[in-house]
């Protein structure tokens, strides 16, 4: 990515998506505050307003939740551990509390 535009060229998106699993399934990961994973429908050329050439790729249905760890790479979340758990007291076998 261009660190000058927050924007991805087709070009950059190829040489991602080359170093990749040439027979992995595509999803888009949709909305950071809410992560959902959405298939793609398509893709289409066309113009801006101002003559610039565009790709836009279409969002197919949604497929379910995006997987945390994908959220984390994507910076969208922060990495989270389990919180610990203390040791729970076994029940006595008579019943008693001691």
């Amino acid at each position: 990515m261009n660190p000058e535009s927050p924007e991805l060229t087709v070009g950059e998106l190829i040489d991602q998506l080359s170093a990749l699993d040439h027979e992995a399934t595509v999803q888009l990961a949709i909305n950071p505050f809410f992560p959902m994973a959405h298939r793609i429908a398509g893709a289409v050329a066309t113009r801006d307003e101002n003559g610039q050439r565009l790709v836009f790729l279409a969002d197919g249905d949604q497929v379910g939740h995006l997987p945390p760890e994908v959220a984390v790479q994507l910076t969208w979340q922060e990495p989270t551990a389990a919180p610990p758990r203390s040791r729970r007291r076994a029940a006595r076998p008579d019943g008693g509390d001691g």
